[in-house]
Parts: structure tokens; C-alpha cells; sequence
């Protein structure tokens, strides 16, 4: 399923189309797009380099990016506080163009990483969005929201959804 996605996926495309806010189509394929960025980046998260990372966590996170973020993955600012270990008025402060500071920025990148990856994976918003919140029996009962609340947590959903990608049981 990996490789038929990638074989998919071609960088090199300079105007790829938008076809919604969650998809770009390269040729006759499609991959979620940001699901951050409304304008300046046209790939998912999970497909951008740790160098490319790096940048948007320097340049930071607006308000706005994180307003738009916050409605595709369905999350209120108490859960969204919550998974990014920060206190909601940290979120709710700031103003449209505001940007948020580095290390609030790398949380919020790291989670787009996973839900990126995850539409990726699911093939689908809803069905990702409810499997986020679901206990999981790989992760010892607990739901994977549950764990996105620390960077090793949130390699361990990521592993996990890797995991259901090459099709292993999880």
C-alpha cells in the first residue's frame, strides 16, 4: 500500500491542483495536502523534510494556521491544550497573524505530522478522526489521543499507524 502511495506522490510537480482543503492532486492521484498551511506549503506534513520542519518551526505557527488546523482535526482549544501540553490561554491569546513560539510551533507541527500521515494512511477524515479516540489494544487500552501529549507518545501512534500502512495487525 506504501510504495503504490509514493509511486503516487511526486514532488517535482510545480503546480499541483487543489482539489480541497485535505487533497492535491499529482497526475491522476491524490495526497492530503497541508493540513496546516492554507498557502505557502502544498504537502502534507508527513511528506515534508525534517529540514522543512525545521523552517516553519522557526518562521512559527500563526493563529490563523493554528485556527484552521484546529477545525480539520475536530479538536476543541481544551483538547487541543491539552495534547500540546500548553495552557489554553497560551492558544486562545494570540491574534490572527500572531505567531506562536518555537516550541509551541514544533508541537503543533509534530501533531500535523501524525494527523497528515494519518488521513494518509485512513484514506479518510472521519474514519481517522474516530480511530484516534478509540481504545487501541497496541497501546495497552488506551486511546492514541491519549498519548499525543509527549513526543514519545507521539512516536508510538505514529508507529502504529505505520504500522496499520504495511498492513500489520494493530
Amino acid at each position: 500500500m506504501k510504495r503504490e502511495k509514493e509511486a503516487y506522490y511526486n514532488e517535482g510537480d510545480a503546480n499541483p491542483k487543489i482539489l480541497s482543503d485535505l487533497q492535491v492532486t499529482y497526475g491522476s492521484s491524490f495526497v492530503p495536502a497541508s493540513i496546516i498551511f492554507n498557502t505557502h506549503i502544498q504537502k502534507p506534513e508527513s511528506k515534508m523534510t525534517a529540514i522543512e520542519k525545521m523552517h516553519v518551526v522557526k518562521r512559527g505557527i500563526s493563529k490563523t494556521d493554528l485556527e484552521g488546523f484546529k477545525d480539520k482535526i475536530g479538536m476543541d482549544y481544551d483538547q487541543l491544550a491539552a495534547t500540546l501540553s500548553v495552557a489554553r490561554a497560551t492558544l486562545i491569546n494570540k491574534k490572527g497573524p500572531d505567531k506562536f513560539n518555537p516550541t509551541v510551533s514544533e508541537k503543533i507541527v509534530s501533531l500535523a505530522d501524525i494527523y497528515s500521515y494519518g488521513y494518509e494512511v485512513f484514506e479518510d477524515v472521519d474514519r481517522f478522526n474516530r480511530w484516534i479516540f478509540s481504545p487501541n489494544r497496541a497501546l495497552g487500552g488506551e486511546s492514541p489521543y491519549d498519548l499525543l501529549d509527549n513526543q514519545f507518545g507521539r512516536e508510538e501512534v505514529k508507529n502504529i499507524i505505520g504500522r496499520i500502512d504495511y498492513g500489520v495487525y494493530s
